[in-house]
């Protein structure tokens, strides 16, 4: 990766331009929220599918407290066929996609232009909307946009580490507990909420949303579309005009279930990090209120607001520059949150992991094998952070025993599995060696690393993602794949759903019944692994692959879960 362009604001904003497309103010009817929607340059091999960022003032109420003005905003990215209605009002069908926790619209990419060009294969065009929630209102994206429009990743490491401005804005920091504070007030019933009214500001017909609209989501998207279902949104149970269920013709989920309750959630959400749960709905609304609770889902590495926003520019760099040397270990500056990160992804086992060394520093990357060791199966440890992108090449590879030994990983107990996934973990171990580079997964065939117990790391039956479409949609949308500030009281109002004023809302029992269902699983996915009759399943597919998977598979077969949901959406 070559050194940083110096650009000056006239050519920068020219790159940024090629972006995203000057955005245009739809004059609002009367009575209607005034709404902004931005078309959004793409480089995906799909081109048929047009993109744009839609924004419409739904401000929160008064009772929410202090809050940054664009915070009084819904955003989603909606995705349709270029040939298709411009209007959403013309389209057959229009999926509304809720994120998991940690994650924003722009992980939607993949699965929104493969089901949209299925869809009108089959004759038909759908919308895919992919919904932010309130939160990712605090995002500051400007850095990632700017080094992918100057084609530089270390312009994003300057934005957000070195205090170097883009286009005269300076990054303010990643925000405190203190000052997200109004985040303990968006809770499930403003989740629930937004939704409902992002849903009826744009398509004001409930006549056209109970025809066209499915609703859904992913991971904890399904749990968020269940309570949907069941809500009463006008405080009056006998009208069910208002009814979530009556918004929806049916719903989809993907790796999850359009349930309530948060069965398999703790394989994706550790509980050790809200335990105050235990003692009750009242201790958490004390603790959120104190701050004793944080505001923000946060640990002190891994997963918090800073390497969040690393894996946006993870995936600029492999976007970018996918086999040039990664230099990002080094370039971002040291500090306990990063170098911790890397200890605890890139250690082989307990001992390299106690004393430091060798060290990520210390091993060759490129930048596409940088993102793969980050977020690929056989590297990363955490399920819900899990794709299936390919596999290490260029040196010797051996088995990653660590945070657990990979045979005691093998032997299939739940909790490791919803955990930590259920392939066997692989590091490189040749430090101050070779440059290791990156196999897609289309290119795994015949790779010769083997765990120590003789088996094959992967194959290509395991491996259904490529690593340009991850690096896509981690850095190229306006509104990212993460969410950087997921807000701890939509977990905590799910797990006390029983206890008066969280969910008094969800009040149509018979609503998750009232609409057909699709259930899309990965077929190594976490948490849900109770296979049921009618299942879609995903073979060799983790939990972000139903999100990311290729259109063509590896043996030419079709990617069926965007298959699958466009036949359930166009029938």
């Amino acid at each position: 990766m070559g050194r940083p362009l110096r650009r000056t604001p006239r050519a920068l904003a020219a790159a940024l331009g090629s972006l995203v497309v000057t955005a245009g103010v739809v004059p609002a009817a009367a009575g209607a929220p005034e709404r902004v929607e931005t078309p959004v340059a793409s480089s995906s091999p799909i081109t048929d599918v047009a993109e744009s960022v839609v924004r419409v003032r739904i401000p929160l109420p008064a009772s929410a407290g202090p809050r940054p003005r664009d915070c009084d905003w819904l955003s989603y990215l909606r995705f349709r066929h270029r040939n298709g209605p411009a209007a959403s009002a013309g389209a057959d069908r229009i999926l509304v996609a809720q994120p998991g926790v940690l994650e924003g619209a722009g992980a939607f990419d993949g699965v929104a232009r493969n089901t949209i060009v299925e869809a009108a294969g089959n004759g038909k065009y759908v919308e895919f909307w992919a919904l932010d929630r309130r939160s990712n209102c605090l995002e500051d994206n400007t850095g990632v946009l700017a080094g992918l429009a100057a084609r530089d990743p270390h312009l994003a490491v300057d934005y957000y580490y070195r205090d170097r401005p883009v286009g005269g804005r300076r990054f303010a920091g990643y925000q405190t507990n203190d000052q997200v504070r109004w985040l303990q007030n968006v809770g499930l019933a403003q989740t629930v909420r937004d939704q409902y009214d992002l849903m009826t500001a744009e398509l004001p017909d409930p006549a056209a949303r109970k025809r066209k609209m499915l609703c859904g989501g992913h991971s904890l998207g399904g749990i968020l579309t269940g309570y949907f279902a069941e809500w009463d949104f006008d405080g009056d149970e006998s009208t069910t005009a208002d009814a979530g269920y009556n918004q929806c013709s049916g719903y989809f989920a993907l790796d999850t279930r359009i349930q309530t309750g948060l069965p398999g959630l703790e394989g994706q959400v550790p509980a050790e990090l809200v335990p105050v749960i235990e003692r009750g709905a009242d201790a958490v609304r004390a603790g959120l209120e104190s701050g004793a609770v944080p505001r923000a889902l946060s640990a002190p590495a891994v997963i918090n607001t800073e390497t969040m926003n690393l894996l946006a520019i993870a995936g600029l760099a492999a976007r970018v520059d996918p086999g040039g040397r990664s230099d990002l270990s080094t370039y971002i500056p040291a500090g306990f949150n990063t170098d911790t990160t890397y200890r605890l992804l890139f250690s082989r086992d307990l001992a390299t992991f106690l004393r430091g060394s060798p060290r990520v520093q210390d091993f060759g990357f490129t930048n596409a094998a940088a993102l793969g060791g980050l977020m690929d199966d056989q590297s990363q440890p955490l399920a819900f952070i899990q794709a299936s992108v390919g596999f290490f090449d260029g040196g010797r590879v051996v088995d990653k025993d660590f945070p657990v030994p990979n045979d005691l990983a093998r032997a299939g107990l739940p909790v490791l599995r919803n955990l930590l996934g259920t392939e066997s973990k692989a590091i490189p171990d040749e430090p101050n060696g070779p440059l290791y580079g990156w196999r897609d997964f289309d290119d795994v065939a015949g790779l010769p690393y083997r765990s120590k117990d003789g088996t094959p790391f992967t194959s290509p039956a395991k491996e259904v993602t490529a690593i340009a479409q991850l690096a896509r949609s981690l850095s190229e949308h306006p509104l990212d794949f993460t969410e950087d500030y997921f807000p701890t009281r939509i977990v905590t109002d799910i797990a006390l759903a029983a206890a008066p004023g969280v969910a008094d809302g969800a009040v149509h029992d018979d609503g998750i019944k009232a609409n057909p269902t699709i259930n899309l699983q990965a077929g190594d996915g976490i948490g849900f692994s109770d296979p049921r009759p009618g299942d879609v399943v995903g073979p060799g597919y983790q939990h972000l692959d139903v999100l990311t998977a290729a259109p063509v598979q590896n043996g030419g077969r079709p990617e069926i879960i965007s298959v699958s949901l466009a036949r359930f959406a166009t029938r």
